[in-house]
Formats: structure tokens, C-alpha cells, sequence
């Protein structure tokens, strides 16, 4: 006996969206590639500059490294957000994705032909960070284009899965890599990572590029949105601002775990890349956990967010009095778990709270504003490690953690909390397109 209709309807709407939504399918799937390889390659050459090519210096080598890898997000902002706006999102995915490629590829001949510089590999870094700066805010832009808006929460959900995914990949390969093929032999996977995510989305049609017919290069003139700068969209949005602003905040100390996990491997535990590999992979497994459950975690986003950055400061600072593997391993699934539930919390309520037409300039600020932190984070820690113990740093980033937390529960306590309806075509193409209420006392 045939299903009807309803039956399949019903079936397919108990698969996985990834599933019942190829197209969404394929370009999650391709965004995990180039996340695992830009970051097995971040904790590769880490590792490999922590342990083989710097004597003296190793914790500043480090960090200028995690430094320069951040670079782009930032610098490139407002380049990132013209070019979401104006160009084919299928376009500037596949074309970030095939000239990472390249980049990786050249650079996986360089290493297996003669001694690489490290000029080389900071230059690597830039180049597929770049490449990347592009990808990631064009894809969160994209997820209304490839779901309908009852699966916005879940697309947002698998999108940020990634960042565990690539942590994953990453923490088991990059050390593990480096420590049995060289640089050589982690290029290359990267390469591989970065072509066979071009080739994914290549064959992806975007609901927006059909309906006005985009080819494959073409730019939608029809579709690209009123011009507004970065610092408009911010300022007529000041609940979701300072939200942001209290996130860079924490990221100033979070982010230098990437830099603490090899100086504490090295110097504290005296393990090689097996133990790099395991600890970032219980970072990577608990953000993973946390993308998955964070739409079921109760309370309003920021009492949700306040909570869990006091959690990651107390499991930050337990390595730096247990100097055990085992703990700092579990220490760091708890830490990754409060990313991820954050991450979707917010992230999903920024694309009911910005307006259709600056999601484009607003996620590329996202990026902006949360990585700016990122470099001076890396090279402050990076030089701190080489003159304070790697366990001092874990209590240093604990206490940093602390006053971010009480920021955002007093953000929550004052402000009112918006409403989470997505806004309309109409309203989003008008001067008065934000939805966010004026917080308490009506200033902006």
C-alpha cells in the first residue's frame, strides 16, 4: 500500500533538515569542510611552531600566528559586506572555497620540495582566513534563501554545528598530522577539504537566484538591498550592540584558549600532539553538544548567555589549579558546551531581529566585532606564555570571564526583551525597519 501524500509529508518532516532539505544539505556539508580545514590547519602549524620550528619564543610565535589568522574577519568587514550584497551567494561561496583551495595546495608543494619559512606559513594563514571571511558571513546570510522560515532555528542550529565539527576534525587531525606528515601532508588534506566544498556547492541552486534569475556568476541587481553603512545598522539596533559589545568582551579571553592548549600541552603536561588532538577535540565535542541542545535550554537569550559565561569561567579556571589531563579535558567540553548553546541563542535571534535587507552588512560586522578581540587576545596571551606558566593563563582567562557575565545579566535585567518576530519585505526596506524597542530610559 502507497504513503499519501500527508504520510510523506509527515516522514519528511521527521528527517533531519539536512536531509529533507538537499540544498541546505550540501552547503552545511560544504561549510564543515572549510571550517575543519581552516582550523586543522590553525591547530596544525600552532603545534608545529610550539614543537619543532621556534626554540625560544614559542608562546609569542604562537600567538602572532593565531593573530594574523584573525586578521581578515576584521579588516575585510566592509569588503565582506558589498560583496554578500551584490554578488550571487552560490558565487562567493564556491569561488572562496576553490581559491583556499589553491592557496593550500601551493603551499603543500612548497613544503614537500624544501624547508618551508615561517613567513610562509603566516602568509598561508592570511590567505585562507581571507578566503573564509567571505564564506562564513555569506552562508548565515544565505540560510533564509536555502529554508523556509519555520526551520530558520534549526538551519541556524546545523550552521553552527560547524564551528564544533571543524573543532573536531581539526583537534584529531591537525597535531596528529603535523606530528606524522609535516606541514606538507597537512596542507595537502586542507586542499582536498577546500576543493571538494567548491565542488558541493557548485551544483546548490539558492531560492533567491532562481527567483531572479542569476546565473552563475551574476549578480542579482534586482535583489540587492538599500546601501547602508556597518555603523548604521548598529546604531538602530542598540539591544542587539551591546549584546555584541558584551561578547567581544568575553572573547578577548575565550579565544586564547587556541593559544593556551599547545603552551599548556608542552609545558604543563609535557605530551605531544595526542594530547593537543584530545583537548581540542573535548572543546570541539562540547560546542558540538551545545549547537545541538541550545534551542532547549530555558530562559531569555541573555540570562541564558550570563549563565553560561559564568559556567565557562569556573571550568576555565579548574586547569589552572588540577594540572591532570583528564581534567582540563572535561573542563574544556564545558566550556564548549556554553559556546554552543550561546551561539545558536543569539545567532538565532539576530536573524529574527535585523532586517532582511542588513543581514548582508550586519553578520559581516558580527564577525568583525566579535574577531576584533582575536588578535590582541593571541598576541597578549602568546606573549604572556613566555614568561608566565600556561596555568596562570587559565585563571586569567577565568576572571576575564566574570565581568562579561555581569554585563550581560544586567543588560537583561534592564532591557526589555525584543520581540523575536521576523520582520516583513515591507518593513525591512524602510527607514524605521528595526523592530528592536528602545531599551529602558529611551537613549540610543
Amino acid at each position: 500500500m502507497s504513503a499519501t501524500p500527508d504520510t510523506r509529508a509527515d516522514e519528511g518532516r521527521r528527517l533531519p533538515l539536512v536531509l529533507r532539505n538537499r540544498a541546505f544539505g550540501a552547503v552545511w556539508l560544504g561549510q564543515v569542510l572549510t571550517q575543519a580545514a581552516v582550523r586543522m590547519f590553525q591547530v596544525g602549524v600552532s603545534w608545529w611552531l610550539v614543537a619543532y620550528a621556534v626554540d625560544d619564543g614559542r608562546g609569542l610565535a604562537s600567538g602572532l600566528f593565531m593573530a594574523v589568522s584573525s586578521l581578515p574577519a576584521v579588516a575585510l568587514a566592509p569588503v565582506v559586506a558589498r560583496a554578500v550584497a551584490r554578488i550571487a551567494h552560490r558565487s562567493v561561496l564556491r569561488a572562496a572555497a576553490a581559491l583556499a583551495g589553491a592557496a593550500a595546495a601551493a603551499l603543500a608543494v612548497w613544503a614537500w620540495s624544501s624547508d618551508l619559512p615561517l613567513a610562509a606559513a603566516y602568509g598561508a594563514t592570511l590567505a585562507l582566513a581571507a578566503c573564509q571571511a567571505f564564506f562564513d558571513p555569506c552562508l548565515t546570510t544565505s540560510v533564509p534563501e536555502l529554508v523556509d522560515d519555520e526551520d530558520i532555528e534549526t538551519a541556524t542550529g546545523f550552521e553552527l554545528s560547524t564551528q564544533s565539527l571543524a573543532g573536531l576534525g581539526g583537534a584529531l587531525l591537525g597535531a596528529l598530522i603535523v606530528d606524522r606528515a609535516g606541514v606538507a601532508g597537512l596542507a595537502a588534506g586542507c586542499a582536498a577539504a577546500y576543493l571538494a566544498a567548491a565542488l558541493l556547492i557548485a551544483g546548490v541552486r539558492f531560492r533567491t537566484a532562481a527567483a531572479h534569475g542569476e546565473n552563475d556568476g551574476g549578480a542579482g541587481e534586482a535583489a540587492t538591498p538599500r546601501k547602508r553603512t556597518l555603523r548604521s545598522i548598529l546604531r538602530e539596533l542598540p539591544y542587539v550592540r551591546r549584546i555584541l559589545v558584551c561578547f567581544a568582551a568575553a572573547n578577548l579571553f575565550t579565544t586564547a584558549v587556541f593559544v593556551v592548549i599547545p603552551l599548556y600541552t608542552r609545558n604543563v603536561l609535557g605530551d605531544g600532539g595526542g594530547t593537543v588532538a584530545l583537548l581540542e577535540a573535548s572543546l570541539g565535542a562540547g560546542t558540538l553538544i551545545g549547537s545541538s541542545t541550545g534551542t532547549r535550554v530555558p530562559g531569555r537569550p541573555t540570562v541564558t548567555g550570563a549563565y553560561c559565561l559564568g559556567l565557562m569561567a569556573l571550568a576555565l579556571a579548574l586547569p589552572g589549579l588540577v594540572a591532570q589531563r583528564l581534567v582540563i579535558s572535561c573542563c574544556l567540553a564545558v566550556a564548549g558546551w556554553c559556546v554552543g548553546v550561546i551561539g545558536v541563542r543569539f545567532v538565532a535571534l539576530f536573524q529574527r531581529l535585523v532586517p532582511t535587507a542588513d543581514k548582508p552588512g550586519f553578520f559581516a560586522v558580527m564577525q568583525a566585532v566579535l574577531g576584533a578581540t582575536f588578535p590582541v587576545a593571541s598576541l597578549l596571551f602568546g606573549l604572556a606564555g613566555d614568561h608566565l606558566s600556561a596555568q596562570t593563563l587559565c585563571l586569567v582567562q577565568a576572571a576575564g570571564l566574570v565581568p562579561a557575565a555581569c554585563a550581560l545579566a544586567l543588560l537583561g535585567a534592564r532591557t526589555p526583551e525584543p520581540a523575536a518576530d521576523r520582520p516583513t519585505a515591507e518593513a525591512a526596506t524602510g527607514p524605521a525597519a528595526d523592530r528592536t524597542p528602545e531599551p529602558v530610559g529611551g537613549e540610543r
